[in-house]
Parts: C-alpha cells; sequence; structure tokens
C-alpha cells in the first residue's frame, strides 16, 4: 500500500496546494471536517488588519479597507464554492443564527393557516434541531422528525419547510440536494440545507436546484478558524420576501438614519444583523484565497480517490471484525469523511483508541458512542496519510508498540 500511495500522490493534481497551509510533516490531520488547517497567508493578513487598519486607519477602515462590505464581498467568495451566483449570500454570525433566520424566514413564506409542520432530518446535528424546534414553537408550528432520506416522499401539504443535513455528521452519508428540494417544491414547501459537512468538500449547486435558503459554517472545509463566520444564502427570487426574524441595524435600508421604524435592505444585505466581526471575517477572506483556481471537481474526485484508498487501507492493515465503516461505499452517498465502528476490545473503546491515534501523530475524532471519524481534505490531505492513518489504526488494534 505504501507504494501505491506514492504513486497517487505523484499524480495528484493537487499535491502543491498543501504547501499553502501549515501542517508539520510528521502529523496526520485528519480532522478537517471539524477545523481545517491554517492556510499560511491567514497568520499576515490578520497582522496588517491589527496593525495597519485598526491600530492606525482606525474608524477609517469600514469605509478605506472595505470593512462595511466585507460580509458581501466574502459571501460571494463563498457563494463560488457552493453554487450561488453573485448577490446571495452574506456572511455573519453562527450556523445557528442563521438556521434560526432561514427557517423562521421559510415559515413565513408560506401559508402558516394550513401549512404547520416542519420536517428536520432525525439524524441532525443537535443545534438545528434545538433551533428547529424553538423556531416552530414561536410560529406555532410542530416539529416532525423523519429519515433524510425520506424527507422526499415525507414532505405533504401541512410542511411549511424542511431542514436538511447536506451530509449527516455522524457517518459521512450525501444527501440528494436536487431531488430533495424538488420534491419539497412539490408539496408546496420550502427548504433549508445546512452545508457544513459539504462546503468546500464536494461540489454544491444551490442556484442549479432551485435551493431556497442555505446555511455553513466556515471553519471545516474552507479552513477560516474556529469560530469563523457562518454563512447564510438567500435565493435571489426569494429575497424581496425574505423577513428575517432578527431585523438588525446592519440590515436597513439606511443604517446611519438611526430610524427607530426598520426598513429592510435590498438583496443579501438582509441577512445582516449586528456589527460584522471584522477580524474573524477578515481572517476568513484571506483563508478562502487557497480556493483561487481550484476546480471543485477535482477536489471531489480527489476527495473520492483518498476515501476509497483509506477503505482499502483498513481492510488490509485492521484485524478483520474489529472496525466497520457506517460511510456508504457509494460515491453518490458519500461525503469527504470516513466514518468507522469501533468495538471494545483490547484497546479500549472507541474513544481509548482514537486518544492512542492522536498520540501516534494520527489526528481524527471521536463521536459517541463507538465512531471513530476521519475527515479527508483534498487541498492538503495526502495518499500517504490515508496510508498511514488505516496502518497506524491497525497497529493500535492489535495492540502493537509504537515503533
Amino acid at each position: 500500500m505504501l507504494k501505491e500511495a506514492a504513486a497517487l500522490d505523484a499524480a495528484d493534481g493537487l499535491a502543491a496546494e498543501r504547501a499553502r497551509f501549515d501542517l508539520e510533516e510528521d502529523c496526520v490531520y485528519l480532522d478537517g471536517n471539524s477545523l481545517g488547517a491554517l492556510p499560511r497567508g491567514v497568520a499576515g493578513r490578520l497582522a496588517d488588519v491589527v496593525g495597519r487598519e485598526w491600530g492606525r486607519l482606525r474608524i477609517r477602515s469600514w469605509e478605506e479597507s472595505g470593512w462595511w462590505t466585507a460580509p458581501e464581498r466574502v459571501g460571494d467568495r463563498i457563494g463560488r464554492l457552493v453554487g450561488a451566483a453573485p448577490g446571495q449570500v452574506v456572511a455573519g454570525d453562527s450556523t445557528s443564527v442563521n438556521v434560526f433566520k432561514a427557517v423562521v424566514a421559510a415559515i413565513r413564506l408560506t401559508d402558516t393557516g394550513s401549512r404547520d409542520e416542519v420536517l428536520v432530518d432525525a439524524a441532525t446535528f443537535p443545534t438545528d434541531g434545538y433551533i428547529a424546534r424553538s423556531a416552530a414553537r414561536m410560529t406555532g408550528c410542530r416539529i416532525r422528525a423523519v429519515d433524510a432520506a425520506d424527507m422526499a416522499r415525507e414532505a405533504g401539504p401541512r410542511t411549511a419547510v424542511a431542514l436538511v443535513n447536506h451530509v449527516d455528521y455522524r457517518t459521512g452519508r450525501l444527501h440528494d440536494l436536487p431531488a430533495v428540494t424538488a420534491a419539497v417544491h412539490a408539496a408546496g414547501a420550502r427548504t433549508v440545507w445546512d452545508l457544513c459537512h459539504s462546503a468546500g468538500a464536494l461540489p454544491v449547486h444551490l442556484d442549479a436546484a432551485g435551493a431556497d435558503f442555505a446555511v455553513g459554517c466556515t471553519y471545516k472545509y474552507l479552513n477560516g478558524g474556529p469560530g469563523a463566520p457562518a454563512f447564510l444564502y438567500v435565493r435571489r427570487t426569494l429575497q424581496d420576501r425574505f423577513d428575517s426574524p432578527l431585523p438588525g441595524w446592519n440590515s436597513h435600508a439606511d443604517p446611519f438614519a438611526m430610524d427607530p421604524a426598520y426598513a429592510p435592505a435590498d438583496g443579501a444585505v438582509r441577512g445582516r444583523v449586528g456589527t460584522p466581526e471584522i477580524l474573524s471575517l477578515l481572517a476568513l477572506d484571506a483563508a478562502l484565497d487557497v480556493w483561487d483556481g481550484v476546480d471543485l471537481e477535482a477536489v471531489r474526485a480527489k476527495s473520492l480517490a483518498l476515501t476509497d484508498f483509506f477503505l482499502r487501507c483498513v481492510e488490509a492493515y485492521v484485524p478483520r471484525g474489529r472496525v466497520e465503516s457506517v460511510t456508504p461505499e457509494a460515491h453518490g452517498e458519500r461525503g469527504s469523511q470516513v466514518s468507522l465502528r469501533c468495538a471494545a476490545g483490547p484497546a479500549g473503546g472507541a474513544g481509548d483508541v482514537m486518544a492512542e491515534l492522536i498520540r501516534r501523530g494520527v489526528v481524527g475524532d471521536f463521536r459517541r458512542p463507538d465512531v471513530l471519524r476521519f475527515g479527508f481534505t483534498p487541498l492538503y490531505t495526502r495518499f500517504a496519510d490515508a496510508e498511514r492513518a488505516a496502518r497506524v489504526l491497525g497497529e493500535v488494534l492489535e495492540g502493537t508498540r509504537q515503533r
């Protein structure tokens, strides 16, 4: 497997992108699905923002350095990566806050007299479920949890909105965004897609699919840094009816008029609330430079090749019966991670196994009760990393001493 990994890395058209990240050679980092690696250009950009734009220009930077328009400018850069034409994505706030905006706005766009149901992916990331339940209580709706695979056929005459994770955070299962969107629309309802585990990992085609709303974080595959601002997509044809439940001064048509009456701005600006988080927003802006000129189809092809190769290495190195992949084999149903169910054994439970992997320089993560997650970020993950991770996993599960 070592020779095959070397050959695959030699033929990798994205191999040069790794040099744009701050990564140690002796560490296999497979946790970019939780926190992406640091792009090398971010530190210098932040130093300039702090030292010159804030330190010297101070308040002038809102205009002279473009701080005021940064949420839309950065939003458009993200939009290119999720299949959204300019003017439909705004960067800011957290994923949770943006889920709330999108779900409530989607409900307000429907006839809530007869449509009082919010469909939620039964395996959703917990925050999405918490927010959806709160939004439902506030709008007089009820929550109905269904399997994401059943979402298309479960949408009906009472459905106001369906909140769906594009990629399941536990298993890495990819759901069919175009098909589910079309089915939900056929039922007369709206969609809100959570792209946290797909933005930057694979091509997303929001405009082409006719998606209504989408949200996502930027600290995973987009490498924006811990707590980086999230994003909100509002389809252009809905923007004049987008009634945000959080109408902050930054989304006012004339913010500095300080008018006590709210008048919403046009376009994606309606998705703003308060003062932009400039330091983290401009760190994200710099991080997005690594995507300039990158072909997302090439990213997807490498992602699938990496995860295929890793699974073959696991089969070759790991004692039979010790782990079971819960990530779909079919390419059309797989995101950019591999999740392995790991039964307790001589090396301990799955949490103990991951702790030992990290001690040996292979960084993934653990999800209770028994899942080992390995995220593959094609811009910097090598086939040699996949081979080493599987080999060390095998050694840990066999109880082999570290060499």
